[in-house]
């Protein structure tokens, strides 16, 4: 069930999020899966999913954390640094992949990530490898924060904006403060208005788009609800539609 990790790199991104890079003996993944660290404490094991940031040919694991206050796990875990040991499964699972989404006539032309906070990690797994970029012709980010702080991995962001300047569209969403080029919504309020279709310059329909979510629960219902009312229906293995989900908690 467990195996040993080791702690090789870790980035700050503010006083709560940070990334954890872990070098341990895992099977190959799809990315979109997650992992689970783990600690013992007080004789009780305590364990929590997190979705791996990296993409499968990388040596190591790459996971995207916030410390939650009271949490029973995030704050050790902001506390490892480099050489510490973690417990980790060896094995990733989930079903929020690419191989989800219908291929043919079926899958559309535009592939639509929605993210809040941490849950930008499984997208970035994905973006990391060839078939998204194969398979659709624009993909687009959407990824809303609190606070221009929380938004991490911009920088590798920015760079699939150079890299495909004709595919790639980021939309930012920072709810708490301006910050230059991001919207200032709810992604389902975005959505619901049609603000976050303006600002990407597409048109969200079932004929053209396929949309992965990922985040909170209110975000996540939220946005479902929207897209539903644009006449895009949930993606069933027995009833092909453009809507995929994973709640992060």
């Amino acid at each position: 069930m467990w195996t040993r990790g080791r702690v090789i790199e870790r980035i700050d991104w503010s006083d709560k999020l940070f990334s954890l890079r872990i070098a341990a003996d895992l099977a190959p993944f799809i990315p979109g899966q997650f992992i689970k660290l783990s600690q013992v404490r007080d004789d009780k094991r305590v364990a929590r999913a997190y979705s791996l940031v990296n993409s499968p040919d990388k040596a190591y694991a790459e996971v995207l954390a916030i410390a939650v206050e009271d949490g029973q796990l995030s704050p050790q875990l902001q506390n490892l640094v480099i050489g510490d040991e973690i417990d980790i499964t060896p094995t990733a699972t989930g079903f929020m992949t690419l191989d989800e989404i219908p291929k043919g006539e079926l899958q559309g032309r535009h592939l639509w990530f929605l993210a809040t906070g941490t849950a930008v990690g499984p997208f970035l797994s994905m973006l990391d490898t060839d078939e998204p970029w194969q398979r659709f012709d624009k993909i687009v980010l959407v990824y809303g924060v609190r606070e221009a702080k929380d938004l991490a991995y911009l920088d590798k962001l920015r760079a699939y904006e150079q890299q495909y300047p004709n595919q790639f569209i980021l939309c930012l969403s920072v709810t708490r403060e301006p910050f230059e080029g991001a919207l200032q919504c709810r992604i389902p309020d975005g959505l619901a208005s049609g603000e976050i279709e303006r600002k990407v310059g597409l048109t969200l329909c079932a004929a053209d788009s396929q949309v992965m979510i990922c985040g909170n629960p209110g975000m996540i219902n939220g946005a479902q609800a929207a897209l539903v009312d644009k006449g895009l229906t949930k993606n069933l293995r027995r009833a092909p539609g453009q809507i995929t989900v994973e709640k992060y908690w």
